[in-house]
C-alpha cells in the first residue's frame, strides 16, 4: 500500500464530522489536506487545530466556480492530488407525498451532482498520481427509514456511480471507491433543521443496541476505512461498509 506521507488530499464537507474526522486521521499521518464547506468558522476551527498542513477554503460545492476554485487550492496546497474524499452532503426527510421537487433538486445537486462534478475536475490531476476518488454511502441504503428516501436515494446513486466510474477511470489508473458508514454522530440532521443537539444524542443512543458491536462508531474509524481505499493499489469499484454490524439487521430475539 502507498504511504500516507506527502499524500494530498481534498475533503468536501471537512468542517465537521465524518470529514473532519477524515482530515485529522491523514494529517496526523503526514497528509497535507485542503478541506471545504460553507461555514467559515467551522472549516477555521479544525486547520487551526490541525495546522498549515490543513488549508480551510469556504466553498459551496454546487456552484460550478467554488468546484474549480477548491480543485485548484488543493492542486496548489499538496502539490497535485492523490485523492478526492467527497464527504459533503445535506440531508432532507419527509413523507413522499410531501416532498416538493425543488427539495428533492436541492439534495440532489449537492449530494449527487456535485460531487460527480468534481470529480471531473479531479481527473487530470489524480491521473497525474494515479490517484483515488472516495464517495460515501450511508446505512439508509441497507436499512429502510421511513421518512428518509431522498437522502437514502442519493446515497443508493453514489454506489451505482462507483462501480461506472471505476470502470470509466480504470485505464487512467484512478481507482474509485465508496464508504458506506452506520451511524456516526455527525451534526447533519441538526443542520437540516431536523433535531436538537439533545435530540440527536439521545437517537445515537437509542440506536446503539441495533448494532452487532452495541455501539456508534466515529469519525476516525470511518477513516481508516477511506484510508484503504485510497491506499490499496488493486481495489476499486467497491462499496465498503463500516457499520459495526448495523445492517445485518441483528434481531432482539
Amino acid at each position: 500500500m502507498r504511504p500516507i506521507e506527502g499524500m494530498s488530499l481534498l475533503i468536501t464537507g471537512g468542517g465537521t464530522g465524518i470529514g473532519a474526522g477524515t482530515a485529522r486521521y491523514f494529517v496526523e499521518r503526514g497528509a497535507r489536506v485542503t478541506i471545504c464547506g460553507r461555514r467559515q468558522d467551522r472549516l477555521d476551527e479544525v486547520a487551526g487545530q490541525l495546522g498549515p498542513a490543513c488549508l480551510a477554503v469556504q466553498a459551496d460545492i454546487a456552484r460550478d466556480e467554488d468546484r474549480r476554485r477548491v480543485v485548484d487550492a488543493a492542486v496548489a496546497h499538496g502539490g497535485g492530488l492523490d485523492a478526492l474524499i467527497n464527504g459533503a452532503a445535506n440531508m432532507l426527510r419527509g413523507p413522499i407525498t410531501g416532498l416538493s421537487e425543488a427539495e428533492l433538486l436541492d439534495v440532489f445537486h449537492v449530494n449527487v451532482v456535485a460531487a460527480m462534478q468534481l470529480t471531473g475536475l479531479a481527473v487530470p490531476h489524480l491521473s497525474a498520481r494515479r490517484g483515488a476518488v472516495v464517495y460515501f454511502g450511508s446505512v439508509h441504503t441497507r436499512r429502510a427509514y421511513p421518512g428518509a428516501s431522498p437522502y437514502a436515494a442519493t446515497k443508493g446513486a453514489l454506489e451505482a456511480i462507483t462501480k461506472v466510474v471505476a470502470a470509466e477511470l480504470g485505464p487512467q489508473q484512478i481507482r474509485v471507491n465508496c464508504v458506506v458508514p452506520g451511524a456516526v454522530p455527525t451534526d447533519l440532521n441538526i443542520r437540516a433543521g431536523l433535531f436538537t443537539q439533545d435530540e440527536h444524542d439521545r437517537r445515537m443512543q437509542a440506536i446503539a443496541p441495533y448494532h452487532v458491536l452495541e455501539r456508534v462508531g466515529t469519525p476516525e474509524e470511518v477513516a481508516e476505512s477511506v484510508d484503504y481505499c485510497i491506499r490499496a493499489e488493486w481495489f476499486t469499484g467497491q462499496a465498503i461498509v463500516i457499520d459495526g454490524g448495523l445492517s445485518l439487521g441483528k434481531s432482539p430475539f
